[in-house]
């Protein structure tokens, strides 16, 4: 499979507009690695999950296909940042405590990548995969948010993004499941213009944008405010998390 490049074209907005891990997350991957040296953090992005690794890990490898998203990245003495396809690193033979990918893990070749994240974990190292789905604010706001997820933007979806809505459940992972992990979810108190920023970021609307001039977002930003109430105020949006964990064999 070849690099399936959706975000470099505004990658600016999209680091932007992200919404973030919550810390517990990071907690329990560091509380399940036996060793501290190193995390890999695949298809990093604007490098969001690795400097919450930063803080578990003597050092990070952070890297991405994307040279756009790694410029967006900030620069940490803790993290080498890396223009690389997941499925070929730099890293040595079973040098890795942990390896993560934080919704990315869809547009990977997944037999290539689980093969080279087995040659760089040290025996018993863990393995993270995770994403979101749709996002949860309230009932009325929901109805607009599908109105535009599905019917204004069914088409322009990648068709890996089922993985993303099934999270992550008929992809490959060949590793010893870890099998009591926790519930997690993102939460951010947003104003409707930080919420409609994060739509706006969403690779189908960017693909729409391009193909036919209009802005879906802006099209029902009247529905949208209708839905949210006073523009101003910050309201709770909620996506909980799809994580899939695993070891590689032990010595």
């Amino acid at each position: 499979m070849a690099f399936q490049d959706h975000f470099s074209s505004h990658a600016a907005d999209y680091a932007a507009a992200r919404p973030t891990y919550p810390r517990g997350l990071f907690e329990w991957l560091s509380e399940t690695c036996q060793h501290h040296e190193l995390a890999w953090d695949v298809g990093c992005g604007n490098g969001q999950v690795s400097l919450a690794l930063a803080h578990h890990f003597r050092r990070v490898h952070a890297s991405d296909a994307s040279a756009e998203q790694i410029a967006q990245a900030p620069q940490d003495p803790r993290i080498t940042w890396r223009v690389e396809p997941a499925e070929t690193s730099s890293l040595h033979n079973h040098s890795v405590d942990l390896v993560t990918v934080g919704q990315a893990y869809h547009w990977f070749n997944h037999a290539r990548f689980c093969a080279e994240a087995t040659r760089v974990l040290r025996p018993g190292g863990v393995v993270a995969v995770w994403c979101y789905g749709l996002s949860h604010v309230d009932p009325a706001v929901d109805a607009v948010f599908h109105t535009l997820y599905e019917d204004r933007l069914g088409a322009y979806w990648p068709p890996e993004r089922r993985h993303v809505e099934n999270g992550y459940r008929a992809l490959p992972f060949p590793f010893e499941v870890i099998s009591d992990v926790p519930r997690f979810a993102m939460r951010m108190d947003w104003t409707l213009d930080q919420y409609l920023a994060y739509l706006r970021s969403w690779s189908a609307s960017q693909r729409f944008l391009r193909e036919t001039g209009r802005d879906p977002v802006s099209e029902l930003a009247g529905d949208f405010a209708v839905a949210w109430g006073e523009p101003a105020r910050t309201r709770p949006v909620s996506w909980p998390l799809s994580l899939r964990a695993g070891r590689t064999a032990e010595e």
